[in-house]
């Protein structure tokens, strides 16, 4: 193949790419991401933790009391962010509608010592996003008057619960875990899939445009016109994940290893663009190949994340400095599933563009 061909063919694509709106809008998204991604901590941490909004609000919400009195009382008072009003149940409700309370809570007069359980009832505005707060915050009062309730009533237990000695956390789990265990790994490896569909729309596209016989009948083979789009692709994967991580310094996140966290993107962004030439070259119609790569990328991921040190493992590992040696066997690995899925896109490559119009 000539070096000169591939090359031109590189720098065709690269230039074209501002064509294609998809890629356009999937970089974009990736840039915002990346770009605030302190601020979307807050939102998307709350997905899968709702109790890590609770540190971002600092007013204060009002409560309304109704029914008995009970310790519950002693246990508002102790969280000066929740004012109690003590009011009926009709203008309880009433004020909840009008948002003058943030809930309401209905506690009956069933004594802490009583034989049945104590049954609170409390109300807020439905899909609201005050009551995910104030819901969180209430969660501290209610467990509260649960450990007094248990302490009245613990002559009736017949089995205690563990004690386990947990270290006090720094308050900072929500951050690590969003942004070295979700937002590291997204924005590194989502270039991989997006150059990996997109050399699937070059290649395709020569086929619907019908303009493979025109370039055919350049000096430039088959070969190396894919092979031209394949390093346009793979060229992609590392400017766009040093770009995302040169954003993430920007906010104040710190990633260590970068360079090495480059390669393994590199690499394993190889393999996917490998992956979706075969699949091009093989269906040659954009939906059809786009359909069946999807597929195809959902069990090789489903796969991949069954072992333990996968990529996805490896870049947080990374990320976070506490990678072993080991990391560089998985690359090499990955490297030599590389090589042979070039090999087998070359061989197919080749015995497509003999069949191509205008072959030589």
């Amino acid at each position: 193949m000539n070096a000169r061909h591939i090359g031109l063919i590189a720098k065709k694509e690269l230039f074209g790419l501002s064509s294609e709106k998809t890629i356009v809008f999937a970089i974009l998204l990736q840039v915002f991401i990346a770009m605030f991604s302190s601020f979307l901590m807050v939102g998307l941490t709350t997905m899968y933790d709702p109790e890590a909004i609770e540190g971002y609000s600092t007013g204060t919400y009002g409560v309304g009391y109704v029914g008995a009195d009970s310790p519950l009382i002693d246990e508002f008072e102790k969280h000066p962010d929740l004012v109690l009003h003590r009011m009926g149940l009709d203008a309880a409700l009433a004020a909840l509608r009008d948002r003058r309370v943030a809930a309401v809570v209905y506690v009956p007069d069933t004594l802490p010592d009583a034989e049945g359980p104590v049954t609170l009832t409390l109300y807020l505005i439905q899909n609201d996003l005050q009551s995910s707060v104030i819901n969180v915050k209430l969660k501290g009062v209610l467990q509260g008057y649960e450990e007094e309730l248990r302490e009245v009533r613990a002559d009736r237990r017949t089995s205690f619960p563990v004690d386990l000695k947990v270290p006090e956390s720094s308050g900072g789990e929500n951050f690590f875990e969003f942004v070295y265990g979700l937002l590291v790994p997204l924005l590194v490896l989502l270039p991989a899939v997006v150059s990996a569909a997109l050399i699937i729309d070059l290649i395709t596209e020569e086929y619907q445009r019908q303009t493979l016989e025109t370039l055919m009948s350049t000096p430039v083979t088959f070969g190396e016109m894919v092979w031209g789009k394949v390093a346009a692709c793979a060229v992609l994967v590392p400017v766009q994940a040093g770009a995302w991580l040169l954003l993430l310094r920007a906010n104040g996140i710190a990633v260590d290893n970068a360079a090495a966290i480059l390669l393994h993107a590199s690499v394993g962004g190889l393999f996917l663009i490998l992956l979706g030439v075969l699949v091009a070259l093989h269906y040659r119609e954009r939906t059809s190949a786009q359909f069946i790569f999807s597929t195809a990328l959902v069990v090789v991921f489903l796969l991949v994340i069954a072992v333990p040190y996968n990529p996805f493992n490896l870049i947080v590992r990374l990320a976070v400095d506490t990678a072993s040696p080991a990391h560089w066997l998985v690359l090499a690995l990955v490297a030599a599933a590389t090589v042979l899925l070039g090999w087998a896109a070359t061989a197919y490559a080749r015995r497509v563009g003999e069949a191509a119009p205008g072959a030589r």
